[in-house]
């Protein structure tokens, strides 16, 4: 009888160190999107937040649930400023006592960001942010990236034009994002010769003397002669009205948002390298994606839209190999080296710097009358191993 009541004691007092356990492990996974929901790049913001969410969706088969736990995402509104998205951060682990974090939309704002994440100990999986030095010089152990960096843009880019005899101008925004790509350009730039950098503030609308100074720059030159646009926002691609035509001089860029490849249309012919347009790739996750969204806005996924989801994919997967378990150090092992299904088909976050190695897609611009925007034509996709992105960290 004795021994008996001893048996049922310690079995009530394993339950009762078992059951914190088992309750933290029922409670909420909080995620915090911290993004451009107003701003100068609201519009990509806006895309990344459905994508987040419609990947959200698809990878846990609509419960919106890993391992019993459910899911709840925290939008928080940087609005493109460093200041407040560093103060959004440190709120969203510090108050809302979220698991973890995605975002933000701007370079400036994500670099703001980084120290906190490691001042935290808890991480960031930067979507849709490009400059270099996020998985760069200012990284660290708590930052993760599915969005595609400045290199992986710059050497897919120099793909399309990098030959001899060529000369290109650059022109890109004076900010991180900018710099950072023009850099990256230059670097995977070898037979081409990129005579001039013209750098000009993020918000310019009046793009009169700065195109200027390039056509002085190109024109005379022998060979071909290139203007090679990096830029975030706006309409650049009003350089045009200085009829570079009369001097030989040709526009390159990457992809865009729909809406600002409707400029695309005045250049047939032109040749770059995106990130990802909706005709592109072909897997389950873009068609299931494209399927949704057309359902959904009556409309195509865009450029931002497809990092959403491949950022939810990545963490559905994560999470599901660590049972629902959110502990930073083991989603951090879990996630060094993990691959992932998105709709551009399968990533893989590289050890060295957690990078997403990912492919990108050399595309020729083409009238369609059925689209608003020039059409990117596929030419080839250029695979992760194809491309030799620099390791700029120093872990």
């Amino acid at each position: 009888m004795f021994r008996r009541h001893l048996i049922s004691l310690a079995a009530l007092a394993a339950s009762s160190i078992l059951m914190p356990a088992a309750l933290a492990q029922s409670k909420d996974i909080k995620i915090a999107h911290i993004y451009s929901k107003t701003g100068p790049l609201e519009a990509y913001g806006k895309q990344t937040q459905t994508g987040l969410m419609m990947g959200l969706s698809y990878a846990t088969g609509g419960t919106m649930e890993v391992a019993g736990r459910k899911i709840v995402v925290i939008e928080k509104d940087d609005q493109g400023k460093p200041d407040l998205g560093k103060n959004l951060l440190a709120s969203a682990y510090g108050d809302d006592k979220v698991d973890l974090a995605v975002g933000p939309t701007a370079s400036p704002v994500a670099l703001a960001m980084l120290p906190v994440a490691e001042e935290y100990k808890k991480i960031l999986l930067v979507e849709p942010a490009v400059a270099d030095s996020i998985t760069g010089d200012k990284w660290n152990k708590y930052i993760f990236r599915t969005g595609r960096n400045s290199s992986q843009d710059a050497i897919s880019n120099a793909v399309a034009v990098d030959k001899e005899g060529v000369s290109i101008v650059t022109m890109a925004q004076d900010s991180a994002f900018g710099r950072d790509g023009v850099k990256a350009y230059k670097d995977a730039i070898k037979k081409a010769k990129v005579v001039h950098e013209e750098y000009l503030p993020p918000a310019t609308t009046d793009f009169t003397a700065g195109a200027q100074r390039m056509i002085d720059k190109l024109k005379g030159l022998p060979g071909r002669k290139i203007i090679f646009i990096i830029w975030a926002g706006g309409n650049p691609f009003k350089i045009a009205d200085m009829d570079l035509k009369r001097h030989g001089i040709e526009i390159a860029t990457g992809g865009n948002i729909l809406p600002a490849m409707v400029a695309y249309k005045q250049f047939p012919g032109m040749e770059g390298a995106a990130y990802y347009y909706f005709g592109m790739p072909k897997n389950p996750v873009n068609d299931a994606m494209v399927a949704s969204h057309y359902q959904q806005f009556k409309s195509p996924p865009d450029f931002f839209t497809a990092g959403g989801f491949s950022a939810a994919m990545a963490l559905v997967t994560a999470l599901k190999k660590t049972n629902g378990d959110t502990n930073t150090n083991k989603l951090i092992s879990t996630m060094e080296g993990m691959s992932f299904d998105t709709p551009k088909g399968k990533m893989t976050f590289r050890k060295e710097d957690h990078q997403a190695m990912q492919s990108m897609y050399h595309f020729k611009i083409k009238i369609d009358p059925a689209f608003a925007w020039g059409v990117p034509e596929l030419i080839r996709e250029i695979k992760p191993e194809e491309m030799n992105v620099p390791i700029r960290n120093k872990r």
